[in-house]
C-alpha cells in the first residue's frame, strides 16, 4: 500500500514538474518572443530615426545651395531653422535697422496667420534691393509655424532698368537721325536752289550713315554677346593690331589725328577670336580718335605683362572726368554729348570692347587724367606663338612706309623695338568689370 502511495506520489510530482517545466518554457519563449519584438521596433524605430534625420539632412543641404535666405518659425515664432544665405543677413541685419525691421514685421504678420511682403532697397555701397515674403504654417485651422525668404534682387532689378534704358536709347538714337532725314528730305523736295539742294543732300547722307553706324554696332554688339563659342586660335598681337590700324585708318586721317604704333612684341600671341579681338582693339582707336583734337596723336602697342597679353590705347585728348568712369563701359553712354553728335559716335564702342575681353576671360581697364588724356588696356590671356627663323634678306631689310610690310621682323615693332614708355601715371585703373554692368 506504501509503495503504490510513493508511486502515485512520484508520478504527480512529475507531471507537476512536466507542467511547471512546459510553463516556463513557453514563458520563456514568451518573453523572447516580447523581446525579439521589442527589439525589431526599436530597429525600425532608429531606422526611422535614421531616415528622418537623413532626410533632415538632405533638406538642409537643399536649402543651403538656393541662392535666397529661408528662415522657419516654430508656433511661438522661435527660429528653428536658417539656411546659410539667412544666417548672412541675419548677422548683418542687425547692423542695418531696415532690414531688421523688414524681416520683423514680416515674422509678426506670418504669425498672425497672414503672408506679407516687404521690399527694402539699400543704397549701399553697393546699392541693393530685397525682397522679404514671410507665409504661415498651417496644419487644419491650427498655425505650426511660419516660413521668411529673404531675396536680394539687386541683379534682376538692375537688369530690368538696363533693358528699360536700352529700349529708350535705341528708340532715341534712331529716331533723331531719322527724324532729320525726314525734315530735310520735305525740305528738298520744295528747294530749287542747287546749292541749297546738295547741302540738304549732304545733310541726308550724313545722317544715313549716322543711322547705318549704329546698326553696324548694334550688331556687331549682339553679335558678341550672343556667340556661346567663339572660333579660337592662336592669333599675333602684330595681326591684331595691323588689322584694327587698317580699318580704323581712313577715319584718322578724315580727323587729322597721327596714329602711332609705340610698340608691337613679334612673338606675343593670345588664344582667342581674331575677329572679335581685333574688333575691340579697333573700338579703342575709334573712341580715342572721336575724344582727340586735330593733331594729337593717338598710340597703339601691345606688350606681355604678368603673363597676360596687354593691348593698350593712349590718347592725348579730354580726358574722363571721375564722376563718370563707372558708366563708360555702358551702352549709349557718352562723356561729351556734343562731341559725339559732332564725330557720329554710337555709345557703343566701349560696351562692345568690354563683352569680347569677357568672352576670352580678359579684363579691360582704363586710366584718365581730366584734360590730359585716358589710356584704354585690354588684357587677354597670353599663348605662345612659333614664329619662322627670318632670312639675312629680312633681318636687314630697311623698315617699310608701312610698319606691318614685316610683322615678324624686329624693324616692325616700334621706333626702337622696345616698349617705348609706360602710359602717364594716373590714379589707380578702372576695371570694367567692376561697374557691374550687365551689357
Amino acid at each position: 500500500m506504501a509503495e503504490a502511495i510513493l508511486a502515485v506520489t512520484a508520478l504527480v510530482l512529475a507531471v507537476a514538474t512536466g507542467v511547471l517545466w512546459v510553463r516556463g518554457q513557453r514563458r520563456h519563449e514568451r518573453l523572447a518572443l516580447v523581446e525579439e519584438r521589442a527589439g525589431e521596433e526599436s530597429r525600425r524605430s532608429q531606422a526611422r530615426s535614421d531616415l528622418d534625420a537623413a532626410a533632415l539632412r538632405r533638406l538642409e543641404g537643399a536649402l543651403d545651395a538656393i541662392p535666397h535666405g529661408v528662415l522657419v518659425l516654430d508656433s511661438t515664432g522661435a527660429t528653428v531653422f536658417s539656411n546659410a544665405v539667412a544666417n548672412a543677413f541675419e548677422s548683418a541685419r542687425h547692423g542695418d535697422a531696415l532690414v531688421a525691421a523688414a524681416v520683423e514685421e514680416v515674422m509678426a504678420d506670418a504669425m498672425q496667420g497672414h503672408a506679407d511682403t516687404r521690399a527694402v532697397e539699400l543704397f549701399g555701397p553697393p546699392k541693393r534691393m530685397l525682397v522679404i515674403t514671410s507665409n504661415p504654417l498651417l496644419h487644419g485651422e491650427a498655425l505650426t509655424g511660419a516660413v521668411v525668404v529673404i531675396e536680394d534682387v539687386s541683379e534682376r532689378r538692375r537688369v530690368d532698368d538696363m533693358r528699360r534704358d536700352f529700349v529708350a536709347n535705341i528708340s532715341h538714337e534712331l529716331k533723331t537721325p531719322v527724324g532729320a532725314i525726314s525734315l530735310l528730305a520735305e525740305t528738298l523736295v520744295a528747294e530749287d536752289d542747287i546749292d541749297v539742294t546738295q547741302r540738304l543732300a549732304g545733310r541726308i547722307v550724313n545722317e544715313s550713315a549716322r543711322v547705318s553706324r549704329t546698326i553696324d554696332d548694334l550688331l556687331e554688339l549682339s553679335r558678341i554677346e550672343s556667340e556661346e563659342a567663339p572660333q579660337f586660335a592662336t592669333v599675333a598681337a602684330t595681326d591684331v593690331v595691323a588689322d584694327a590700324m587698317a580699318r580704323i585708318r581712313p577715319a584718322a586721317e578724315q580727323a587729322g589725328i597721327p596714329l602711332e604704333v609705340v610698340t608691337v612684341d613679334a612673338s606675343l600671341a593670345v588664344e582667342g577670336d581674331r575677329r572679335q579681338i581685333t574688333s575691340a582693339v579697333s573700338n579703342l582707336l575709334d573712341n580715342a580718335i572721336k575724344y582727340s583734337d586735330s593733331g594729337q596723336p593717338v598710340q597703339v602697342g601691345a606688350s606681355l605683362q604678368e603673363g597676360n597679353a596687354r593691348f593698350w590705347v593712349r590718347d592725348h585728348g579730354i580726358g574722363i572726368p571721375a564722376r563718370d568712369i563707372e558708366r563708360i563701359f555702358e551702352r549709349f553712354y557718352r562723356v561729351d554729348q556734343a562731341r559725339s553728335r559732332r564725330t557720329g559716335g554710337t555709345g557703343l564702342g566701349l560696351a562692345i570692347v568690354r563683352h569680347v575681353a569677357h568672352n576670352h576671360d580678359g579684363d579691360v581697364t582704363v586710366e584718365s587724367r581730366l584734360g590730359k588724356g585716358s589710356t584704354f588696356s585690354l588684357c587677354l590671356p597670353a599663348a605662345s606663338l612659333c614664329l619662322p627663323a627670318a632670312t639675312p634678306l629680312e633681318a636687314q631689310s630697311s623698315p617699310s612706309s608701312e610698319p606691318w610690310a614685316h610683322p615678324s621682323s624686329a624693324g616692325a615693332l616700334g621706333p626702337s623695338g622696345e616698349f617705348g614708355g609706360e602710359p602717364f601715371a594716373r590714379d589707380e585703373p578702372h576695371r570694367a568689370d567692376e561697374t557691374r554692368k550687365a551689357g
